[in-house]
């Protein structure tokens, strides 16, 4: 499995560098890239690695559900993370997990399988905010239609960026690999090692914690009507982050 997930990144480092012209700088991705700055394939010490969140989401309207991300609403089995949409008594529940470390420029994967039910959000992004000062950038599977993938980006709150991508096939029956490359003046997203998106203005500079969630009802206008459907599970296979040096 390792080595496979190598071969990919090594394809999508040399897409990259075709992409914005710096081919000459990495001659060698699969030796360049031995080894990841970071890699869980939620095995055993995946507990460790992550932190569970615990946090409430208020509605903002009355067409919006209040939610809980809940730490039993994240498990880990036969090497898999298993993020659900549930409910218990004080009702809907979601799950959240992130690291404590932050991360910069480089090149961020998953592999994951997303929900398929409307109102319902299945994503992989990076998150920092202090004050005024902020980075997120996402991969957002938006349920009511798992035949497509959501690009967008925010830099110290400002966002608007929102791209969606058609994949050509259902996120939702299959393990696929979806991957952003971020430098200081670029977002490229990959869908199975193939571009499927760059943006260029206005970037996110600074660190941020990568974070992996699933929740219901959080806009309808934006993700459709949630039908009250639990449980609903999301599976993570793997992901990686990969420091590329000399590339900005």
């Amino acid at each position: 499995m390792k080595t496979r997930i190598k071969i990919i990144t090594g394809i999508v480092i040399m897409t990259i560098a075709t992409a914005i012209g710096i081919g000459g700088i990495i001659s060698n991705a699969a030796s360049a890239n031995e080894e990841y700055t970071f890699y869980s394939d939620f095995g055993m010490t995946s507990m460790w690695s992550f932190i569970r969140a615990e946090w409430e989401r208020q509605a903002r309207n009355e067409r919006e559900w209040s939610s809980w991300f809940k730490p039993k609403n994240v498990k880990f089995d036969d090497n898999k993370m298993l993020l659900t949409v549930d409910r218990n008594e004080s009702g809907l529940t979601g799950g959240q997990v992130y690291t404590s470390q932050t991360y910069g420029y480089g090149l961020y994967q998953v592999n994951m399988q997303p929900i398929k039910n409307s109102g319902v959000v299945s994503a992989f992004f990076n998150y920092y905010q202090e004050g005024e000062t902020g980075t997120e950038i996402d991969i957002e599977f938006l349920g009511y239609d798992t035949t497509k993938v959501q690009f967008n980006y925010y830099t110290n709150g400002v966002g608007e960026h929102e791209y969606l991508y058609d994949l050509g096939f259902d996120a939702s029956e299959g393990l696929h690999t979806y991957a952003f490359y971020w430098a200081s003046d670029a977002i490229i997203w990959y869908v199975d090692g193939v571009q499927a998106y760059k943006a260029d203005i206005n970037i996110p500079q600074h660190e941020a914690r990568i974070h992996m969630d699933v929740c219901a009802g959080d806009n309808p206008d934006w993700v459709g009507a949630y039908d009250g459907t639990a449980p609903l599970t999301a599976y993570y296979d793997w992901i990686s982050y990969t420091r590329i040096e000399n590339m900005n």
